[in-house]
């Protein structure tokens, strides 16, 4: 007797080749800007010997530790369809702050919980009036931007603050652990604790359901109002953190600090993948994505090219790997349809 062999149906093959496309596509969605930022840095590598050093990239992770702590807190704002214009003067204000308060001999834990608190209250009280007033929240943080950041001139009629901040508080901003600078290993520890946040809480399913339809989530029983106005009163806590860390690394405090920060962190949150919409996105592709951007700056100072020029090549990178999401999005949609 001749074994039978069983062959899959037509619809079982083809639901199975659909399967593995859709697979592929989310995969390549997901990688894509990792396999960009790889292919730059081997780039990177080949252009300048000096790009792979040990103190170079030690260099780097100090450079984009800032600027990437303050985009962690927007992709929450972002992934709740919001936005937070205010977040470069908030950290300018919270430096001065600390850096006034250790002036007046403040011990240095009490001097950073108040900056980090004052930061923390100003991004609730934006978020609670865009939510409970209904205003947008463009409006609202453009008026503290601009609000926010005259305070921090006010406090000092516009100079610098801080003439002599003690040791243990210089070393926060200044100092390494190992090879790595304590700012880089901060921004990581940022990185990981709001990605735990957004993956393993209730509170994190909240910003996702609240970012992909708030009528939905409303109607679902979520507080709606209550989870906006956290996710801006995170967004102030990480601005206040980087604004504290700037003070510590320069030792002074400067109320034209973080100007132009809000689009840089908006630029790095988009370029990682989060959806301007809500409800897609996290901080994985934020972290990636500041760091790109600061191997592309880190390569072209180290090429020798001028300020204006690296200005003009980042604008287009920008807006190419912006397509290129867009692309492999529309791939992946017409995949599962």
């Amino acid at each position: 007797m001749n074994a039978t062999t069983t062959t899959p149906a037509p619809t079982e093959e083809r639901a199975s080749a659909k399967t593995w496309k859709q697979r592929s596509s989310s995969w390549l969605i997901k990688g894509n800007l990792l396999i960009v930022f790889v292919i730059i840095c081997a780039l990177a590598a080949i252009l300048s010997p000096e790009f792979l050093t040990v103190r170079n990239v030690s260099n780097l992770l100090q450079q984009s530790s800032l600027t990437g702590i303050i985009a962690i807190g927007m992709t929450l704002v972002i992934l709740t369809s919001g936005i937070d214009l205010a977040v470069g003067s908030i950290a300018a204000f919270s430096g001065m702050t600390v850096a006034i308060l250790l002036d007046g001999r403040m011990p240095v834990v009490l001097a950073i919980v108040i900056s980090l608190a004052a930061g923390i209250g100003i991004g609730l009280l934006m978020g609670a009036v865009s939510s409970w007033v209904r205003l947008p929240a463009f409006i609202v943080t453009l008026a503290g931007l601009t609000a926010v950041r005259g305070w921090a001139y006010t406090l000092t009629d516009g100079r610098p603050a801080g003439t002599n901040l003690p040791a243990e508080f210089t070393i926060i901003g200044g100092g390494y652990l190992g090879l790595l600078p304590l700012t880089g290993l901060i921004f990581i520890g940022v990185t990981l604790l709001t990605a735990v946040i957004l993956r393993y809480t209730t509170f994190g399913e909240y910003i996702y359901a609240v970012g992909s339809n708030e009528e939905a989530a409303r109607l679902s029983g979520i507080p709606v109002n209550w989870v906006k106005a956290a996710v801006f009163g995170f967004s102030g806590f990480t601005a206040a953190l980087a604004g504290v860390l700037l003070t510590s690394r320069l030792t002074i405090g400067q109320p034209t600090a973080f100007q132009g920060a809000e689009l840089d962190a908006i630029a790095a949150v988009v370029l990682g993948g989060t959806s301007l919409f809500g409800g897609r996105g996290g901080v994985g592709g934020t972290f990636i994505a500041v760091l790109l951007l600061s191997v592309l700056k880190n390569l072209f100072n180290l090429m020798g090219i001028g300020s204006f020029v690296q200005m003009i090549a980042t604008g287009i990178i920008l807006v190419l790997a912006l397509i290129l999401n867009k692309f492999l999005d529309s791939r992946a949609q017409a995949s599962a349809a």
